[in-house]
């Protein structure tokens, strides 16, 4: 066991101990500044000395009914959100991104409107949404849904479109059907660029979760915890949540990547 943990360090300290160094470094500094007077947010030792805030981070699991949750169940409720509206924006993506990749007639008529779509930030996108569906949970999932699509869907064409024009001949030759040469040439060329857009959505839905709940009041969700804090002003305790989404916004970009090496042939991340 001590052998296998010494090999392992001697492979990952070098990995390890530079973004630890750096975490440190950074909240030491945020710290200093704190209590130098030089800025009034307060440092992060306050999540330990705020008494709210100590029982947040120590009793995430606790449940008293209604909105009134650990941070645990506030979190598990937003990524049940990111989900759901990143699922419905890949199954989207993914399929316009190949139909426009395809089709070059479609592609020039599309491109404008999807790069004049892009552009919108999701917290523009929470007006319209709640002025269109009438209801808080589907304007909060449309929001994170219409965040994450495009980087899937822009990359899946571009994938598409990047097909060596050998394999198009090969098809060609070989006359293959449609559903052969997507299985077969398609969608193992394109899916290094697929995956770009899939990790690179997965970061944007999870952003998009603060705008998307604070359209849903008295809900449960990280989202609606830090508005909340933020209209109370427990500062403290918007850092505490803030922690809690960074975590889990690395966490999701590792898995895809992780996935990512397991699906797309020859892909070391």
């Amino acid at each position: 066991m001590s052998q296998a943990l010494d090999s392992f360090w001697k492979k990952q300290s070098q990995n390890i101990i530079p973004p630890v160094a750096a975490v440190l470094i950074f909240l030491a500094v945020w710290q200093l500044l704190a209590l130098s007077g030089l800025t009034l947010l307060p440092g992060p030792l306050s999540i330990f000395t705020d008494e709210r805030t100590r029982e947040l981070l120590f009793y995430p699991f606790y449940d008293r009914g209604g909105i009134d949750k650990g941070l645990f169940w506030q979190t598990l409720a937003s990524l049940q959100r990111v989900a759901t509206g990143y699922l419905l924006a890949a199954i989207v993506g993914i399929g316009l991104g190949i139909l426009v990749g395809t089709n070059p007639l479609i592609s020039a008529a599309l491109d404008p409107l999807f790069q004049f779509l892009r552009t919108v930030p999701p917290l523009a996108w929470v007006p319209i949404s709640l002025a269109a569906l009438r209801q808080n949970e589907p304007a909060a999932l449309f929001v994170i849904f219409i965040t994450a699509i495009w980087p899937i869907l822009i990359n899946t064409a571009v994938g598409v479109k990047q097909i060596p024009q050998d394999y198009i001949n090969v098809r060609r030759v070989l006359q293959l059907s449609s559903q052969k040469f997507f299985v077969k040439i398609l969608l193992p060329s394109a899916l290094p660029y697929i995956f770009t857009g899939l990790r690179i959505a997965i970061g944007l839905a999870w952003l998009a979760i603060i705008a998307a709940e604070i359209v849903m009041s008295g809900i449960v969700g990280i989202g609606f915890f830090i508005w909340e804090a933020y209209q109370n002003n427990y500062i403290s305790e918007v850092i505490l949540a803030l922690v809690y989404i960074g975590t889990v916004g690395l966490i999701l970009d590792k898995g895809m990547a992780y996935i990512e090496t397991k699906i797309v042939p020859g892909e070391q991340k």
